[in-house]
């Protein structure tokens, strides 16, 4: 008898151009990167390709030539587990358990959010990059197993 086999899946948003080396390490020991947008520089991906292989979508703040070959929207799949990502939720133009999702990812809001709506889990790792107001700089894991799924948010700040 084979068990199932555990996925775990490093997922950031809105660094805005700023990588923390803490959360460069947050990262280590995952077997793949989502960065939902607003990365801010193309450095940051390449960095994050040091660690993991990554998935990224454009941001309302990606604007430059080198952003344009980010696409908008992506689906990933992860142990059987479809994952829709969108940088603003409120873009988000389809029912995602009527198209079979088991996940959304999306970011811009700057807030962490992991919370399960009709069997779906919607994740937002919060803000990876330069503190906005009082929100705290975070990331989160996403671990699937099967087809159940979890996240975890993860505080950064130094």
């Amino acid at each position: 008898m084979t068990g199932t086999v555990s996925h775990r899946v490093g997922v950031i948003s809105d660094t805005h151009g700023l990588l923390r080396p803490e959360a460069r390490d947050a990262l280590r020991g995952c077997e793949r990167i989502i960065h939902a947008g607003d990365v801010g520089d193309p450095d940051i991906l390449r960095v994050l390709e040091n660690v993991a292989p990554v998935d990224a979508v454009r941001g309302n703040v990606d604007l430059e030539r080198w952003a344009r070959r980010l696409p908008t929207t992506l689906v990933v799949e992860v142990g059987g587990v479809s994952i829709y990502v969108v940088h603003d939720l409120y873009d988000l133009d389809l029912d995602p358990k009527a198209a079979g999702f088991g996940v959304v990812i999306s970011g811009h809001s700057h807030r962490p959010l992991a919370e399960r709506k009709d069997g779906v889990l919607y994740l937002n790792p919060g803000s990876a990059g330069p503190r906005r107001f009082t929100l705290p700089a975070t990331l989160a894991i996403l671990r699937v197993n099967g087809e159940k799924t979890s996240a975890e948010i993860v505080e950064i700040e130094p």
